[in-house]
């Protein structure tokens, strides 16, 4: 069943895809999101040419021969370009067969626990701690992530002795029985990220994540041998070379894949098999409610290495009014802090016709 039509739907900042068979079998994917419409124009000249032709239902080699076809552009936009393809033709499959996809990759439809994650560096401590016990009470989250530091902000806070006051008093507003998560967002160098890190120790924190410049592999592994909890990593690497050395070398305790930024689920599968093997937990990286956080969803069914939770962010129409109106069911709903994957084929989601009537569009055709 070869693939014979691809087609875009885009703004700046979410761009849909959707796959046609010379069946006429269709599937809905998402190229990952911001500065989506560049990435749009990236997939409809170095990847759907590639594509246009081939096996819709059998494509993890389709992946391969664009990243060889495309060998002199490595790297993010690339790789967000293609996850456009790879998750379209798992909602393609998944609709043929009846299947959701979390099923169709080993696994089944069902709950997943989640942790709410908050995006805000702007919000005092204390109405940090406000909003997360309303969210527990209101939905039941058992875990909870917030930020220190300022994101790559070179050893500053996003005003000073903002992280010396937020751990403490949100910490201690949760209490105990809840499980606490921090994001450094490559904020530090090692010497400061362990100062923070022992604070966090101190407060009942278990999870530091991306400490130092993520790209700045030693700085990581020193904090990771200096402190006693875990320290997580990995959202922003989208190249096997990469995850290599992070798996290998023992960079994280922790592997956050981000399933848009590393280029599908093919591709997510394959990291998660390789920290599968070095004994490493999966718990991704899925910061906005757009179609990210589903297909970690159906990852997270499947694998056996998955972590304790999904990240699901909090933040709403304020923070992200793009996300308005995306699809017409709501996949989003948390009970008892959990999120649920459906049996619906696919994705289990309906991408918004009226949405999708207001966005830029594009084909290309076999």
């Amino acid at each position: 069943m070869k693939i014979v039509k691809l087609e875009t739907f885009t703004n700046e900042f979410v761009g849909f895809v959707r796959a046609t068979s010379e069946t006429g079998a269709q599937g809905w994917g998402q190229v990952s999101t911001y500065n989506a419409d560049l990435t749009c124009e990236i997939f409809h000249r170095q990847v759907a040419r590639h594509a246009l032709g081939t096996n819709a239902l059998d494509f993890a080699d389709t992946l391969n021969l664009i990243s060889e076809r495309e060998h002199k552009y490595p790297g993010s936009y690339l790789r967000r370009a293609m996850t456009g393809l790879d998750t379209a033709l798992w909602d393609l499959r998944g609709k043929l067969e009846g299947k959701p996809v979390a099923s169709l990759i080993g696994g089944s439809p069902g709950k997943v626990r989640a942790y709410a994650s908050s995006m805000k560096r702007d919000i005092t401590p204390e109405d940090e701690a406000k909003r997360f016990l309303k969210l527990r009470d209101d939905h039941g989250f058992t875990a909870f992530k917030w930020r220190v530091g300022a994101e790559c902000g070179r050893g500053l806070d996003e005003w000073p002795g903002r992280t010396e006051s937020v751990v403490p008093v949100v910490a201690k507003a949760l209490g105990d029985g809840i499980d606490k998560l921090v994001d450094g967002n490559s904020c530090y160098g090692p010497a400061r990220a362990i100062e923070v890190g022992h604070l966090l120790q101190d407060n009942g924190i278990g999870h530091f994540e991306e400490p130092c410049p993520y790209w700045e592999f030693d700085q990581t592994r020193a904090v990771r041998e200096a402190l006693q909890i875990d320290v997580a990593g990995g959202e922003q690497d989208c190249e096997f070379t990469a995850w290599r050395s992070i798996i290998g070398e023992h960079i994280v305790d922790i592997a956050q894949p981000d399933v848009m930024y590393l280029g599908g689920m093919h591709r997510t599968l394959h990291v998660c098999k390789m920290a599968e093997a070095a004994g490493l937990p999966i718990t991704p990286h899925a910061a906005n409610l757009s179609l990210v956080t589903m297909c970690t969803m159906h990852l997270l069914r499947a694998i056996p290495n998955a972590g304790k939770y999904l990240e699901f962010s909090i933040e709403g129409l304020d923070y992200y009014p793009w996300q308005d109106g995306l699809f017409l069911n709501d996949p989003y709903r948390i009970e008892d802090g959990q999120a649920t994957v459906s049996d619906e084929p696919g994705w289990g989601v309906e991408i918004n016709p009226d949405w999708l009537d207001r966005a830029s569009y594009k084909v290309s055709t076999l």
